[in-house]
């Protein structure tokens, strides 16, 4: 079985992260601990992350919204009966509404099983779900940590993460993302919850100051 992180567990991996990593320590003092992201394990979370590939969260959500409100319920059956022109009015793009779309047949397929990967390490879920089009590394990552809450992902392609750890650790612009991932490694079993913090970091350093 997978390293799982829970509610219960967040702030003492923190502080654990904290006690090995001062700069980890100054941003839990400056901006607090960062906020519980989670999502559930359903397609409905799988289908908001491939409209956030790429975009605002914002835009990403608006058009989320949009789908619920033309089915009620985002399920694969449901999506599946929709339009281009209809997915198109929910503000998914072309490819997009493909990407959704396989995803959509390979649940109805069985050939993903959301639930069976609760059970599943990070290698062999990674391997089955970017052999559908459209799903990348990043998108893999972002369900890793939000709906199954696996402890130790680092999602090296969020620009927002590079960003935060180059500002966190005074690197040049230029810094190669193999370097970063070196960097990654000494906050193993727990890049997960790094990733949360940087992440903080990185939304609460660009709010304006009052």
């Amino acid at each position: 079985m997978p390293q799982q992180f829970t509610q219960a567990t967040y702030h003492s991996l923190c502080n654990e992260l904290a006690l090995t990593d001062a700069d980890f320590n100054q941003i839990i003092k400056q901006h607090g601990y960062p906020p519980f992201w989670s999502r559930p394990n359903t397609f409905e979370s799988l289908v908001h992350i491939i409209l956030e590939q790429q975009v605002s969260l914002a835009s990403a959500l608006s058009a989320l919204n949009k789908l619920r409100e033309r089915v009620q319920e985002i399920t694969p059956a449901c999506i599946l009966l929709l339009t281009d022109a209809e997915m198109r009015e929910c503000y998914c793009s072309r490819q997009k509404t493909a990407y959704i779309r396989y995803l959509a047949a390979a649940i109805i397929s069985g050939q993903i099983n959301l639930e069976g990967f609760e059970q599943m390490e990070d290698d062999a879920i990674r391997r089955q779900l970017t052999a559908l089009k459209g799903i990348g590394n990043w998108t893999v990552d972002v369900y890793l940590m939000f709906a199954l809450q696996h402890t130790d992902v680092f999602p090296v392609g969020d620009l927002a993460i590079v960003n935060a750890v180059k500002r966190l650790k005074g690197l040049p612009k230029e810094t190669p993302k193999e370097e970063l991932v070196m960097i990654a490694e000494q906050w193993r079993p727990y890049r997960t919850v790094a990733s949360m913090l940087l992440w903080h970091y990185y939304l609460s350093d660009r709010k304006p100051k009052p």
